[in-house]
């Protein structure tokens, strides 16, 4: 067998053992590097970055002086936070949905974070 079918009989054995989770990582990753944008994992503490993931989950926390809109963005390798203070909602920033952000890369106890980033509502037909 030639190393192109060796290829598509890996692959095909790896969509048939994997759990859904973990296809669905990998289409996410894949789907975040075609667009050109950094892979989460590869993203550092003070440095620019875009990131393109699917929204895991969005709350508004309130704080005491500025209430904030919170979503954990999620690219197939790690998540970001996106914070925007001063939101209570945004349209369009929902769970499931596929967005594009960029900004500087900040670190909040441990995790990685970007504070109003700028943002695109990406369509996923």
């Amino acid at each position: 067998m030639s190393n192109t079918g060796d290829g598509y009989l890996r692959r095909l054995v790896r969509r048939l053992t994997s759990d859904v989770a973990e296809l669905d990582a990998d289409d996410l990753s894949e789907m975040s590097q075609a667009s050109g944008a950094r892979r989460a994992c590869d993203c550092k503490c003070g440095e620019q970055a875009e990131v393109l993931g699917r929204l895991r989950c969005v709350g508004m926390v309130p704080k005491a002086s500025v209430p904030t809109l919170e979503a954990e963005l999620y690219d197939g390798t790690e998540g970001v936070t996106l914070v925007w203070l001063g939101r209570r909602k945004i349209t369009g920033i929902d769970p499931g949905r596929t967005i594009k952000a960029r900004g500087r890369i900040a670190d909040r106890d441990g995790h990685k974070v970007l504070y109003n980033p700028y943002y695109e509502l990406q369509n996923t037909a």
